[in-house]
């Protein structure tokens, strides 16, 4: 094989939600795997917005979709198995993934929760030729952590994503040169092209444009006059040509954090919406500590029964990133905002985010070492033994659930490879 200048690897995760749960549950003694059977990952079924985060190949052939309802679901596969997420374990999986990253290259970037790039370059006196590190890779990950990747290798983010996508799941697919990148991406749809999405395919389908060869081929100025700097990028990407580097420690820009649920049934009461609000600021204040920041704005929103809803905001006099302060001021936004009429829906956010390592202190405000050292450890436990290790006595009986809400936002957010 011809030497790279560049060798990257894109690794994804293979139906990552569903397989980290069959994982888990398979090393914890379950006989029956998730992924061999009809089984999606979704919310509460009894609630009233539960949807499929995720589903197993044998849930596609009744025609189950990612999104779709859980009603639905149902409908169409009365005997489907429904597990709620787990966010937890999904980080957990996801902090498990990189670590074996990092023993193939100590230059990883996180790209989404099931998702990161590695930078081999120069890695392959170590663990060999590039695709057959590659496989040493997917391979390991299959036997310590239970669950399969796809990985794509080649000499930059874009072209490694895209091979990785050519074929799943447990498949390892590498474009070596500009010949097999003519001959393994030209040929596919062009809404397979990384950055055509649902708006700008109908727009080329216009042009005449369904494949990605017709693209990198096409009129750069007919591009440009219907799809502006937009048009060239694309074009760009389907000659192949991106050179953003694997940026090591650098996560997608959180400019929020925030939690939001549709409750079960109708808050009638202050003391039931306090719990419900309570429940959400845990999960917020979790997640703004895992992302290291502290905060300077809290916003609230409430949704009533005939869905209309309000919202409220406020500052702290210092940031911060204590759960029961961030509670502190949302309830006071709550208490403002509701008129006392049943609730269906709650929201807390955080944001003015400010790194904790280089935040001034206010002279007016002592900060609290305890405080902080108690959060740590709750947060500690709960990752490690899930949200119901440790609870406030509030919630005793009370049929709410203790924390609520799901993984950083940063890793929910696809960002751009540039």
């Amino acid at each position: 094989m011809k030497s790279l200048d560049k060798i990257i690897m894109h690794i994804d995760a293979n139906s990552a939600y569903l397989s980290w749960e069959a994982a888990y549950r398979l090393q914890h003694g379950a006989s029956e795997d998730l992924r061999k059977i009809p089984s999606v990952i979704g919310g509460d079924e009894e609630s009233r917005h539960g949807i499929v985060l995720a589903k197993s190949i044998p849930a596609k052939k009744y025609g189950i979709k990612t999104g779709e309802p859980l009603v639905s679901v149902r409908q169409k596969c009365p005997h489907i198995v429904i597990v709620p997420p787990n966010y937890y374990l999904y980080m957990q999986c996801h902090n498990a993934m990189l670590e074996i990253l990092r023993d193939f290259s100590p230059n990883v970037q996180v790209f989404s929760i099931d998702e990161a790039f590695i930078d081999y370059t120069g890695m392959e006196g170590i663990h060999g030729d590039p695709v057959s590190a590659a496989n040493k890779l997917k391979n390991r990950i299959r036997d310590e952590l239970g669950f399969t990747v796809n990985i794509g290798v080649s000499w930059n983010k874009l072209l490694a994503k895209m091979a990785g996508e050519l074929k799943k799941p447990d498949m390892v697919h590498a474009i070596l040169n500009e010949d097999e990148m003519r001959e393994k991406m030209w040929p596919l749809p062009v809404e397979e092209l990384f950055g055509v999405g649902r708006a700008t395919a109908p727009k080329l389908h216009r042009l005449n444009i369904f494949t990605i060869g017709q693209l990198a081929q096409a009129d750069s100025e007919l591009l440009r006059f219907h799809l502006k700097s937009w048009g060239i990028l694309i074009q760009n990407y389907a000659n192949g040509i991106e050179n953003s580097l694997v940026a090591s420690g650098v996560r997608p820009p959180i400019k929020g954090i925030g939690n939001s649920c549709t409750i079960p049934f109708d808050v009638h009461t202050r003391e039931e919406a306090l719990k419900v609000l309570l429940s959400l600021c845990e999960m917020v204040g979790m997640r703004l500590r895992q992302a290291g920041f502290c905060a300077r704005l809290v916003s609230v929103w409430l949704r009533k029964t005939d869905l209309t809803g309000n919202g409220h905001q406020r500052k702290f006099l210092v940031a911060t990133d204590n759960t029961m302060k961030i509670y502190k001021i949302a309830s006071e936004l709550m208490d403002e905002l509701w008129s006392g009429k049943p609730l269906r829906g709650i929201g807390v956010r955080v944001s003015e985010l400010v790194p904790c390592d280089v935040l001034q202190l206010s002279i007016f405000e002592k900060y609290d070492e305890k405080k902080k050292r108690l959060d740590e450890t709750i947060d500690s436990l709960r990752m490690r033994f899930g949200s119901n290790a440790v609870f406030r006595s509030c919630f005793l009986g009370s049929g709410l659930s203790p924390v609520s809400g799901g993984v950083i936002d940063g890793f929910q957010m696809m960002t751009s490879l540039l």
